[in-house]
């Protein structure tokens, strides 16, 4: 484990009791730190080793501890897509929208990496996290957010489509065929049967603020991103659940789009 590593395994507890995960450890002080009782040598070895945790573009922190890892979205987006973003943000905040967000994980990566140290873990995991975030953003899709063997996508903000949900359902589809690809180079090289699950529904959320890096502080309207969670956890392995409400969206503008040809 990641704090036994460190030699600050004493500390666990500690964290859980206060709610700290991976996306608010990176935003911990020294201050913060000695609230939570660790010694001075110890509060410098724990910043230390927070500042460490990067990584490579593309590429997801390890997860350790119990703490979901979580790279900024910039990491991964591609600069054209960082660009679009960016260059609207002002227009893009502060907005309700309509979106669809997609969640999908890998089924079967406990025994993939299973005995590897964090770092062997993470170079196992990256070939199919690669090919789920490339499908995303394959339709203009936005992954706000990678932890440990999943990712969560949005479309229609901050990049807005009209048409989110289709985009959402044809990289759902791209996702199961680029990942049967890559299950089958992992059956042959570590024997494992490894496979994706998807979940997708669409709703209201609000984009509040858009950092540099992409990082996105929003409020979900309603039960939007814990359906999407629901129907992943809900999905056979190999397969896409996704909402009624997400069909309706789809079908429409998929016959929509008919019409006008």
């Amino acid at each position: 484990m990641w704090l036994d590593e460190l030699g600050l395994g004493q500390y666990r507890v500690i964290f859980s009791e206060n709610d700290i995960d991976w996306e608010t450890l990176p935003e911990l002080n020294e201050s913060d730190l000695e609230k939570l009782g660790l010694s001075l040598g110890h509060r410098k070895k724990l910043l230390k080793a927070v500042a460490d945790l990067t990584t490579p573009a593309g590429t997801i922190a390890p997860v350790a501890d119990g703490i979901a890892s979580s790279s900024p979205p910039e990491r991964y987006t591609p600069q054209h897509l960082v660009k679009k973003i960016l260059a609207s943000r002002e227009s893009l905040e502060g907005e309700r929208k309509r979106v669809t967000v997609l969640f999908a994980d890998v089924q079967g990566s406990t025994k993939l990496i299973e005995g590897m140290d964090s770092e062997q873990a993470v170079r196992q995991l990256e070939p199919a996290l690669s090919v789920m975030m490339d499908a995303v953003h394959r339709y203009e899709g936005t992954v706000n957010k990678v932890q440990g063997d999943g990712i969560m996508a949005l479309f229609g903000a901050p990049l807005a489509h009209e048409d989110h949900a289709v985009r959402a359902c044809y990289a759902a589809i791209a996702m199961q065929q680029a990942m049967h690809a890559q299950a089958e180079e992992t059956r042959r090289i570590h024997g494992v049967e490894i496979q994706a699950r998807v979940g997708l529904h669409s709703g209201e959320v609000v984009v509040r603020t858009i950092g540099n890096d992409l990082s996105m502080d929003y409020d979900a309207v309603g039960p939007t991103v814990h359906l999407a969670k629901r129907m992943e956890e809900l999905a056979s392995p190999g397969s896409t659940r996704l909402t009624p409400e997400t069909l309706r969206l789809a079908l429409a503008a998929s016959n929509h789009l008919t019409h006008k040809v």
